[in-house]
């Protein structure tokens, strides 16, 4: 069969069809666009119907920018919101299942924690004068703002620019509460914007009757007391159900300054307080001056209490690290044993306020925070702030802040168990590592230096050619960790010269292993738990893991050779000890802005942190400075009349009597420091005291213990 042919001039060249296609593209948009602005101009005669002339123009377009501004500003509080959304997310509601009364390590009672919650008390059984008394005081429009008082915040600017100081303050109950349940007291404008969204989430959230019960059970009141309950108890021994309404006044004076107001440690200060309350209480017409005239003229008396403070802010880490180790399935009502010596205690605390009383105003530092631990891992004393009362954020263990050069011993220690030694050779020279270029501090630079000399003096650019060179960040980062540094390290190049943020207990936890020759895994805040008839439940002898070597006895050896010339001839010069080898390093931030020197000798570990908790940097205060000062106080006071233990790897733990250490470099020029070893017990005499003291120890009470003087050196 013939195939039949399509006629050449009937075929359609390929080439033709693309042509009509693109001709059919080139149509149809062009149709479309001419639609398209067709369609706009109908839109735009439409409109203009609804065109505003003359002044109503004005509000027209102030209306329109108004509503963009509100579109993007909804975003940007979005935006800022989201972190407190994060935090309500967490179980806040959940109350402190334990119950815990807390000892000292030679037993004596120091304070409780987690009954605030058990303790409570409905705000409908409360008298009607405590409440009035406590919303005059801290928020009387409570019931009519929506957890920010505008009104009230207007008033207390307003008295504040009149008295030229601060006066009143501007935060509503909703807020305080916020800020007691989710955030922490830092002074930084990221908390407040935080705390302004959670108390709308609150308000959203809860009734108000439940934000007030919320508020009276939380509020910390001093005493060592949590909630208005527990507060009627230690300070009157009674009910809340039966205070008078002068005691009322007293309580509520408590809520901002309980500490200064506190009435067994100030009662005329307490009383005049009180009579505030009662002025609050006629001036916002919660009560006329006939019915508040009696607790004028009878103010209330504090019951008889030990005007000793306690140990809040290692309470509250002693509870946290509790609920870690308490086993499952044990009654939450516990008695628990602690390492705390209160002597050491008040002696860390007397030095911190004793220099930023004399040297503050100079140095422009507000703040300090120290921890001491035994070299057997005891925590002897914590001290996470200046005023418990005025600021319950533990900057012992929750503030983050960069450690500067004190970090390099973890540097250093790296590179020893790498296989340098002291003596190893490194160049002090310029180095670049990607774009950074460290310098050192007086941007000069000493050539060829054995490790020893470069940090004793704290050269920058030695510890960054060891990681760039050598070592590498991770392993650096992974042997921090493994001396007990918790808080994450960001692993950044810079992270060797202490940008990476640490807390006072990681730096003391971390520098603890040189001490004790190499191990980890010692520090510990809790020693014993107990149920209250006696039952033991916990025991660190038999049921803590046992400790772990992380760093090799010739690499502890090599770090302790290095870091004992820091205060004798290196950076750190203001803590020497007299008699006393110790070892240590310095720490100073970019801009001042935090202040280190963390130290050690055969018996203790102690690492203290001086700043301001907004970040504003100091008077070019460095770890040299007052925070060695501070450390070198404290520490001659714990080595009074103790056995000296020597720094592993440190053959001669005490120099000579009457040798001259570093005198050519002495700060400020002043005289030869002449080391003379303390008096000392004999070991056979301090067996026989210890004997009589446990002889003798039931008739020696917490308030003997506390009532000690200490005997510190003057500067």
């Amino acid at each position: 069969m013939e195939e039949k042919r399509v006629p050449k001039e009937r075929q359609v060249p390929r080439a033709t069809k693309l042509l009509d296609i693109d001709a059919w593209i080139d149509s149809s948009l062009y149709e479309l666009r001419f639609k398209a602005a067709e369609v706009w101009e109908n839109l735009t005669i439409f409109f203009r119907r609804f065109r505003v002339r003359g002044p109503k123009r004005a509000v027209v377009e102030i209306f329109g920018e108004g509503a963009t501004l509100l579109a993007a500003g909804s975003v940007v509080m979005l935006g800022l919101a989201t972190p407190a959304i994060e935090a309500s997310k967490e179980d806040w509601r959940a109350q402190d299942d334990y119950a815990v009364t807390f000892l000292d390590r030679y037993g004596h009672e120091i304070g409780q924690r987690g009954i605030r919650q058990r303790d409570s008390v409905p705000v409908e059984e409360m008298p009607r004068h405590v409440i009035k008394a406590v919303l005059a005081t801290e928020d009387r429009r409570f019931f009519e703002h929506f957890g920010i008082d505008i009104v009230g915040l207007a008033r207390a600017l307003t008295e504040n620019m009149r008295a030229n100081t601060i006066v009143q303050g501007g935060s509503t109950i909703t807020q305080q509460l916020a800020k007691n349940l989710f955030l922490s007291n830092e002074r930084t404008m990221e908390r407040k914007i935080k705390e302004a969204f959670l108390a709308l989430w609150l308000e959203a959230n809860l009734s108000k009757r439940e934000i007030l019960q919320l508020y009276l059970d939380r509020a910390y009141l001093g005493g060592g007391t949590f909630g208005i309950g527990a507060a009627a108890d230690f300070y009157f021994d009674k009910h809340v159900r039966d205070l008078t309404l002068s005691e009322a006044a007293m309580i509520a004076g408590l809520f901002k300054a309980p500490s200064r107001y506190a009435p067994h440690i100030n009662l005329p200060a307490a009383r005049a307080r009180a009579n505030e309350v009662l002025t609050n209480l006629v001036n916002s017409h919660f009560m006329t001056e006939g019915q508040v005239l009696s607790a004028r003229l009878n103010p209330a008396s504090a019951v008889e209490r030990d005007n000793r403070e306690s140990p809040d802010y290692f309470l509250d880490w002693a509870f946290e690290e509790l609920k870690r180790i308490v086993p499952p399935g044990t009654t939450h009502s516990l008695v628990a044993r602690t390492t705390i010596d209160l002597n050491l205690q008040q002696a860390v605390e007397e030095s911190i306020e004793h220099h930023l009383r004399q040297h503050g105003n100079a140095y422009d530092v507000e703040q300090g925070a120290a921890v001491m631990m035994e070299t057997n891992g005891a925590i002897r004393a914590l001290v996470g702030g200046r005023d418990y009362g005025q600021s319950q954020f533990n900057r012992a263990t929750k503030a983050q802040r960069q450690p500067g050069s004190s970090f390099k011993p973890y540097v250093y220690a790296a590179a020893m168990e790498a296989g340098f030694t002291p003596e190893s050779i490194v160049p002090d020279a310029p180095i670049n590592w990607g774009g950074w270029a460290p310098q050192n501090y007086g941007r000069s630079y000493a050539g060829r230096v054995d490790l020893a000399t470069a940090l004793a003096r704290s050269y920058n650019t030695v510890p960054v050619r060891l990681a760039h060179d050598h070592l590498g960040i991770d392993a650096i980062q992974q042997l921090a960790e493994e001396m007990g540094v918790e808080t994450p390290l960001n692993g950044h190049k810079t992270m060797v010269l202490g940008t990476s943020d640490m807390t006072v207990m990681d730096q003391v936890t971390g520098y603890s292993v040189f001490a004790t020759g190499g191990y980890a895994g010692l520090r510990h805040g809790i020693s014993q738990l107990r149920t209250h008839s006696g039952e033991i439940i916990y025991d660190r002898s038999h049921d803590a893991p046992p400790p772990h070597r992380v760093l090799s006895q010739q690499a502890v050896s090599h770090m302790n050779s290095i870091l004992v010339q820091v205060p004798e001839r290196g950076t750190g010069r203001r803590a020497a000890l007299a008699g006393v080898r110790s070892a240590g390093k310095t720490g100073t931030t970019q801009s001042y802005r935090d202040a280190w020197y963390v130290g050690y000798t055969g018996n203790y570990v102690a690492a203290v942190w001086l700043g301001n908790d907004d970040y504003r940097p100091t008077e070019r205060m460095t770890g040299g400075s007052l925070p060695a000062m501070v450390w070198q106080r404290f520490m001659t006071y714990a080595h009074q009349n103790v056995e000296l233990k020597p720094i592993p790897g440190i053959e001669n733990p005490l120099p000579e009597e009457g040798t001259e250490v570093a005198a050519t470099e002495i700060p400020e020029g002043g005289p030869p420091v002449r080391h003379r070893p303390p008096r000392r017990l004999s070991s056979a005499t301090r067996v026989v005291i210890e004997g009589l003291t446990d002889l003798f120890g039931q008739n020696t009470t917490p308030q003997t213990t506390a009532g000690r003087t200490l005997d510190l050196p003057a500067l």
